[in-house]
């Protein structure tokens, strides 16, 4: 009896599979002329549109677009599979739009035109002063490995209010003029007030992480934006966000580091800061921005430093577990 009513309910399924596709494809003539010209017109703005760059993918995730062209030789594509190994030993918060440089990796947003997150790895080495780097010189570009309906350009943040604020900090990558220059492009670029925030409180943490180098044999940083809600006169909660520029450029409320550092005796402390997107007043101590780990990944809808277990953590915000 059963085999005899899953054997009526095959035919049945597929021929209400079948019909589904036929009226589908019957459709799909019918409309034949205004698809075609539709098409025409996609194909032609895509024309007209910047070509990407030919991108790779990361050494260990084929199907995740890196941020530079294929490797020219064979010793580059080594060290560049080992040096994005190194920086996410801890595990990718998302894989959404993933663009790998020589020294830190980017997940992209391509709705809101800034990062969802980007992530670094810091040492002494990689951030002490290199008379062969030159900041000046490091000019801020669009990321053409994004494309042009979905990138930031410039002329977003023009007379928009905002600063270009970095989220891998240029001063972290003194290592060559190739790695400073990479953190210049806009996808690495978050609107941020300037006179108070990006200047001045959130130059302050960057400074403290770099400063953690000369405690810390290594220092993981992951650096974002949040839209958080505020309640508003009607006492209902809204997420509300300016944007910039022809492109939209979403100006975040708030931005966020998660950093992971290791003692020399190879053991791991936790912190985590969110800091809202204003002026802030010089003397805030930074203490009063640090905010419990998980609150930023419920925030954020992101898992971050997800291959490393919290019990291997000897301290959080400098109390120890």
């Amino acid at each position: 009896m059963n085999r005899k009513f899953v054997s009526q309910f095959l035919v049945a399924s597929s021929i209400g599979i079948g019909g589904y596709f036929i009226g589908q494809q019957a459709e799909r003539k019918k409309n034949l002329p205004a698809i075609q010209s539709e098409s025409r017109v996609l194909i032609a703005a895509n024309q007209s549109s910047h070509k990407l760059k030919p991108l790779p993918g990361l050494p260990i995730f084929g199907t995740v677009s890196a941020a530079v062209p294929a490797p020219t030789s064979k010793d580059y594509a080594v060290e560049k599979q080992r040096r994005i190994g190194q920086i996410m030993q801890y595990g990718f918060p998302g894989f959404d739009n993933i663009r790998s440089f020589d020294d830190y990796v980017l997940s992209y947003d391509r709705r809101n035109r800034v990062a969802h997150w980007v992530f670094e790895h810091l040492t002494a080495e990689t951030v002490r002063k290199n008379d062969a780097v030159d900041r000046s010189k490091c000019d801020f570009v669009e990321d053409e490995s994004i494309h042009a309906f979905f990138r930031s350009t410039n002329a977003d943040y023009r007379r928009s209010g905002f600063d270009r604020g970095h989220l891998a900090a240029a001063g972290n990558h003194k290592h060559s003029q190739l790695h400073i220059e990479e953190t210049f492009r806009l996808s690495n670029m978050a609107p941020q007030v300037g006179k108070g925030f990006n200047r001045d409180a959130w130059n302050n943490l960057e400074r403290y992480v770099r400063k953690l180098t000369k405690t810390y044999t290594n220092v993981y940083v992951c650096t974002g934006p949040l839209y958080l809600p505020k309640v508003e006169g009607d006492g209902k909660k809204y997420v509300k966000y300016q944007v910039i520029g022809d492109n939209n450029v979403a100006v975040p409320t708030h931005f966020y580091k998660i950093i992971v550092a290791e003692t020399p005796d190879h053991k791991l402390e936790m912190e985590a800061y969110v800091m809202p997107n204003q002026v802030i007043a010089d003397e805030t101590p930074l203490q009063v921005f640090q905010v419990p780990p998980e609150s930023v990944e419920r925030a954020a809808g992101l898992l971050f430093f997800d291959r490393l277990n919290r019990k291997q953590l000897t301290k959080i915000n400098g109390k120890k577990v």
